[in-house]
């Protein structure tokens, strides 16, 4: 039986635009499906940035990585050289020390979806050890935007 994906609601979400790129479709013009591993990082980076405070600088800069563990894609639909996708990220709550988000990759310009995902990162130091227990960065991140 196939899983699907259910989208929480969530009290953060973030959206950035991006363009199909030639050098991220096969060889008939459509989006090769790895790409879209690459489209979810962009609207990480760009949700990190807006909510300031679990950025890849903030990390490092607390002496945190956030490897990403677990990603789920289901693909709807697919994106084409040239078109216009809006990359949609939203932060889901959860217990525990990990950052699970949320995205929905629509074509901009009919707002179909393409896809929907899930990432889940946990926080393990610099040097690889697994933080059981939130790091107060990312505490303060809560409790500042949540």
């Amino acid at each position: 039986m196939a899983r699907h994906l259910k989208l929480h609601d969530s009290p953060l979400t973030d959206r950035i635009e991006i363009t199909v790129r030639f050098s991220e479709v096969d060889m008939m013009h459509v989006a090769w499906h790895g790409s879209y591993v690459a489209f979810l990082e962009d609207g990480r980076e760009h949700f990190g940035i807006r909510y300031a405070g679990i950025g890849y600088d903030d990390y490092f800069r607390t002496g945190y990585v956030a490897p990403v563990v677990n990603l789920t894609i289901d693909y709807k639909d697919s994106l084409r050289c040239g078109d216009r996708a809006i990359i949609e990220t939203r932060y889901v709550p959860t217990p525990g020390a990990k950052l699970v988000l949320e995205y929905v990759v629509y074509r901009a310009s009919d707002m179909a979806v393409m896809a929907v995902a899930q990432t889940t990162q946990v926080f393990t130091t610099a040097q690889g050890e697994m933080q059981y227990a939130e790091p107060d960065f990312f505490v303060s991140w809560k409790e500042r935007w949540l």
